[in-house]
């Protein structure tokens, strides 16, 4: 039996794969404990594991995120680099004392740490002699952020361009990422790391997986950017794909129609303002031979206005058995989502400027899996467009369907667990 600590920043769309990974590291008989905020207690408990929670000054309402101050926050890069300060770089000397408290001063240390990827405190926990300290293995729910020659600076959604010109591109935007847009956010990132081990730290803090021991990306090579270059292992495990219990909405039987079935969803955060894509999504296709089906990621439903005719709603809805009756995901890029629909072979139509969704929204027209409208906010026109298309077209079903196929054969569970194993062994040697 081995004996895992999970981590991860309090976000929905953080903690929920890792909730997925718990449970089942728990079914194998495994000892897990959770280390996230005190709203997901009895979610950890509920997989079997101890949940543990951060201290005060690490947990946050990721419901409350765009709001208030933060409701004029950049979109972008300027965005990612507010983020990255405010939300992930600010709480992680408390992320670190947890660990510590749990590790290496811990009776019975953890085999194995696993956190998501803005879990930064981790990053000073890596910084600790290998011998000292249990393997780090960041489980990748967000697009690949490590540095490279072949690919653009994580945050400005560019795909890698095809010849010679595309290593000296990228050393430029490097330099102009790293060296300007984030530089008083490293400075920052050198003084804490300096604060816990006397030097700088290792990395950039965007890349700062690369001090782990590995990585295990949740998604499959088809959706991401090849990587010859790089220093830290990285597996794909595919998706975590959690069943779900629980009532359904009273309209669930309407979704046994011949009409295709389109979802569209902003998320969890992104989603105070929903004039952004669901309403222009509701608007274009409210004449459209479809049926629409919407989420507002807990939001209240009134808060969507009238509806057409030919939508149904909810605040949310179980995606393992919703996107095996997809057609078409409309979306603002949120992580998951997509994958879901890539697990699926569901073509995406995809809009987003927040967070790392510029990210994703690249990778999505990278694979050929769906179209990026380049916007947060596109014009009903645009999004009806874009729908018919996804839907007519073959070529984005088939795109979707290779990758489809990928996450099928992909390892899961297996992958996380034997990426410990080696970097344990590794270790020792």
């Amino acid at each position: 039996m081995a004996h895992y600590l999970i981590a991860s920043v309090p976000i929905h769309g953080h903690v929920t794969p890792l909730l997925g990974i718990a449970t089942e590291l728990t079914r194998r008989g495994d000892q897990v404990e959770f280390l996230t905020g005190a709203r997901f207690a009895d979610a950890v408990t509920r997989t079997g594991s101890r949940f543990i929670g951060l201290p005060a000054e690490a947990d946050y309402d990721d419901r409350l995120l765009g709001t208030g101050p933060d409701s004029d926050r950049p979109t972008g890069i300027a965005g990612l680099r507010h983020d990255v300060a405010q939300n992930f770089l600010r709480p992680a000397r408390a992320q670190y004392d947890a660990l510590l408290a749990h590790t290496l001063a811990a009776e019975t240390p953890p085999d194995a740490v696993v956190v998501d990827p803005t879990f930064v405190g981790a990053m000073l926990l890596s910084g600790h002699p290998r011998d000292r300290r249990p393997p780090v293995i960041v489980a990748g729910m967000l697009p690949l952020p490590l540095s490279s020659a072949v690919v653009p600076p994580f945050g400005l959604g560019l795909q890698p361009w095809r010849g010679p010109l595309n290593r000296p591109r990228n050393a430029i935007l490097r330099t102009l990422v790293e060296k300007w847009i984030f530089a008083p956010v490293q400075a920052d990132v050198d003084a804490l790391y300096r604060s816990v081990h006397g030097r700088d730290a290792g990395a950039f803090v965007i890349d700062w997986m690369s001090e782990a021991d590995a990585i295990v990306q949740l998604s499959v090579p088809g959706f991401e950017y090849p990587r010859p270059d790089l220093a830290v292992p990285v597996r794909f495990a595919g998706p975590v794909i959690a069943s779900t219990d629980g009532p359904l909405p009273s309209w669930w039987d309407e979704l046994d129609t011949s009409r295709p079935v389109v979802l569209v969803t902003q998320g969890t955060i992104a989603n105070q303002n929903f004039d952004e894509l669901v309403r222009p999504t509701l608007d274009a296709l409210a004449t459209e031979d479809v049926l629409v089906v919407v989420t507002t990621g807990g939001r209240p439903i009134e808060q969507l206005g009238i509806l057409p005719a030919n939508v149904l709603a909810a605040r949310f809805l179980p995606y393992d058995r919703l996107f095996p009756r997809l057609n078409l995901l409309v979306t603002n890029g949120g992580y998951g989502g997509v994958q879901y629909a890539l697990a699926h072979g569901v073509p995406i139509v995809i809009a987003g400027d927040t967070e790392d969704k510029p990210e994703v929204a690249a990778r999505v027209a990278w694979s050929g899996s769906g179209i990026d409208l380049r916007t947060v906010r596109p014009s009903a026109t645009a999004v009806r467009r874009a729908a018919r298309t996804a839907l007519a077209s073959p070529r984005y079903r088939e795109a979707a369907a290779v990758l489809a196929e990928q996450i099928a054969a992909a390892r899961g569970i297996d992958e996380l667990v034997d990426t410990v194993a080696a970097v344990s062994v590794a270790s020792i040697r």
